[in-house]
């Protein structure tokens, strides 16, 4: 046998924080082992206590002065998007938090008074506006007997008002949102109930109106919210968006509305724990990852702690899966800086994720475990949880859920955790056609990981035409078939995108890929055969597999080539069992590239499969079979 080896010298270190192997799920599950790691209730909540007590109070300490406001705290720019307000949610949630209206030396209402003219001077929309409206009501419902509302000006309290109007992103006349995702209209439903329930506005007939308009996906039966309607858009901003408008319905007394999207909770609980890995981290594909997946879990669990009804696990599971994502959480933050490590050295982001929005994000980051430990410490005292696993256990999951089954394209994803392999393969659209982070790879496979937001073939062939075109079969599907026993599922596109183009917009090319993927024991099979009704020829079809393998080792065996990628949780065999065209194989190191970074760490290396020249004829179609083994370290 003749072997090759190629090694991306130190990179492997850099995975010891990611994910561990993963176990699974259902309601009906064990109580917790006397003989397993146990977190107590007390030392959790004095744990996270004394963090936002210190973090809070440097960041409010750097603040030196806010006229003029300063460029940076801690280091890093306050210029971006929702900076501000954000911070403003941040002061009043920890000002109620404990029981304080003094932080490091400066009086908080006073601040936040302050900033909500600079939000407001900076055009301040959307989350900077819904922060500022939960910083006001942080201090009270009573706004006669608000601290904050009180120690405004005249013209202070009309700069609030202002700030709080959710028409600045809303078009109440055409019941639209302003160049804005769907989910946006949680956003401005949760501003303008809090604006009703704190007095500011007085025009119910309005406040139904937008509510009304933001819970209609739900009102109209949809389980999945579809954040950019109709080309399915499908991700964890659907689950967010479901409990905004529940928020938003119960604290405007719309009952009918709250009821009208439990189904939907239900069911996205279901699914939100089936995806949870056992570090706390959740939907591992779409927008707004790394970090924030980790926000999602225990603010999930808050939910959950004062809303037993869409849990989908007891609650002892569910307190695990928290106390795991902030263990995760916490070791991610560098308390030297006072920031989350946003940009470390491959982590990828989202184009909107800046230099400018580094404070922004930490920021949020307190405010949000914030919120979620009050519900958490609520839901613990109210069920005498004492102590519970350090990390959720699950039970074996293999199954489709569907997004969207209507007429017209398909969308869904197939969950699969079958002991200590777990991972999703989604069937969605992202917010340009073949975006990585949305193509139906199966994320959270041995050491699989896609590049965030680029045009880039993870897993999927993208095919070289003769008109120069460059297409894809992805972004939801025309036929989705998944079998009866949830170990495999059929895609089948007829129509394709142009990668790079315009979502939603899928066109017939005479060009038919059938795709079957199957797991047999811990390899996973994917089989594609390609179908013309016409003459074509497949100038290049290429296709990647990006890998947190650090070490790259190739043998030519009696079987065939195996390339085989190592990193720190696991092993991973990539092989070509059949291809009806020649297939090059080859290797590339991404060094600090944008292709070499992930939502939770560096892509060290790819393998490249690349073919020319492939002809198809009508009657003729061809195929070829590539399968994913996946094996733990010796």
């Amino acid at each position: 046998m003749h072997r090759a080896v190629l090694s991306a010298a130190g990179l492997i270190a850099l995975f010891v924080a990611l994910l561990l192997g993963t176990r699974s799920d259902s309601f009906a599950q064990n109580p917790p082992r006397t003989d397993a790691p146990l977190a107590t209730t007390g030392t959790l909540d004095e744990q996270i206590r004394y963090f936002l007590r210190q973090e809070i109070a440097a960041h409010v300490a750097d603040i030196r002065s806010l006229d003029p406001p300063p460029d940076r705290v801690v280091g890093a720019l306050t210029t971006g998007e929702f900076s501000w307000g954000t911070f403003m949610r941040t002061l009043g949630d920890y000002s109620a938090f404990a029981s304080t209206n003094t932080i490091a030396g400066h009086d908080v209402p006073q601040m936040i008074g302050r900033m909500a003219e600079i939000e407001l001077s900076h055009g301040g929309k959307t989350w900077a506006q819904l922060y500022a409206a939960m910083a006001l009501r942080s201090y009270g419902r009573d706004l006669n007997h608000n601290v904050l509302w009180q120690r405004l000006s005249p013209e202070g309290r009309e700069t609030y008002r202002a700030l709080l109007d959710p028409g600045r992103f809303y078009d109440a006349t055409t019941h639209t949102l302003i160049h804005l995702p769907e989910n946006y209209f949680g956003v401005a439903a949760r501003i303008a109930a809090i604006d009703y329930d704190l007095g500011l506005s007085k025009d119910r007939a309005s406040l139904d109106d937008l509510l009304n308009r933001a819970a209609k996906q739900f009102t109209d039966g949809a389980l999945f919210a579809d954040d950019s309607l109709p080309t399915g858009r499908y991700d964890r901003y659907s689950n967010e968006y479901a409990r905004a408008i529940y928020d938003a319905a119960q604290l405007a007394g719309r009952e009918d509305l709250a009821k009208a999207v439990s189904p939907s909770l239900k069911e996205q609980m279901k699914l939100w724990w089936d995806l949870l890995s056992p570090d706390g981290y959740g939907y591992p594909w779409g927008r707004s990852l790394g970090a924030i997946s980790y926000m999602d879990t225990m603010e999930i669990v808050g939910f959950l702690g004062v809303h037993p009804e869409f849990r989908p696990a007891p609650f002892h599971q569910l307190a695990a899966a928290y106390v795991a994502a902030w263990t995760w959480l916490q070791n991610d933050f560098d308390e030297t800086t006072h920031l989350l490590s946003i940009f470390a050295f491959g982590k990828g982001d989202y184009g909107y994720i800046t230099k400018e929005r580094e404070w922004q994000q930490t920021t949020t980051f307190l405010a949000k475990i914030m919120a979620a430990h009050k519900m958490f410490m609520q839901a613990a005292a109210n069920e005498g949880l004492k102590q519970f696993p350090l990390r959720p256990s699950f039970g074996n999951v293999a199954r489709f859920e569907f997004f969207s089954n209507g007429p017209g394209r398909k969308f869904g994803v197939w969950l699969v955790r079958q002991g200590d392999m777990h991972f999703a393969l989604p069937l969605v659209t992202g917010p340009k056609a073949a975006t990585t982070d949305y193509q139906p790879m199966p994320y959270g496979f041995s050491s699989l990981a896609a590049p965030v937001e680029k045009i880039y073939p993870c897993l999927v062939p993208f095919l070289e035409m003769e008109d120069g075109r460059t297409i894809a079969a992805v972004d939801g599907a025309d036929e989705i078939r998944p079998a009866a026993d949830g170990m495999s599922v059929t895609a089948i596109w007829k129509r394709w995108v142009v990668t790079g183009a315009k979502a939603g917009e899928p066109m017939e090319l005479g060009l038919v890929s059938e795709v079957t993927w199957t797991l047999q024991g811990s390899t996973l099979r994917k089989r594609e055969t390609l179908s013309a009704s016409q003459p074509l020829v497949i100038r290049r079809l290429w296709l990647a597999v990006p890998s947190r393998g650090g070490h790259l080792e190739t043998a030519a065996t009696s079987g065939g080539r195996i390339d085989r990628l190592t990193s720190d949780t696991g092993t991973m065999d990539v092989q070509l069992k059949h291809a009806d065209w020649p297939v090059e194989i080859s290797a590339v190191a991404t060094g600090d590239s944008p292709l070499g970074r992930s939502d939770r760490g560096h892509i060290p290396l790819q393998l490249i499969l690349e073919s020319k020249g492939i002809t198809l004829s009508p009657g003729a179609p061809k195929s070829w079979e590539i399968t994913l083994s996946a094996h733990a370290n010796e």
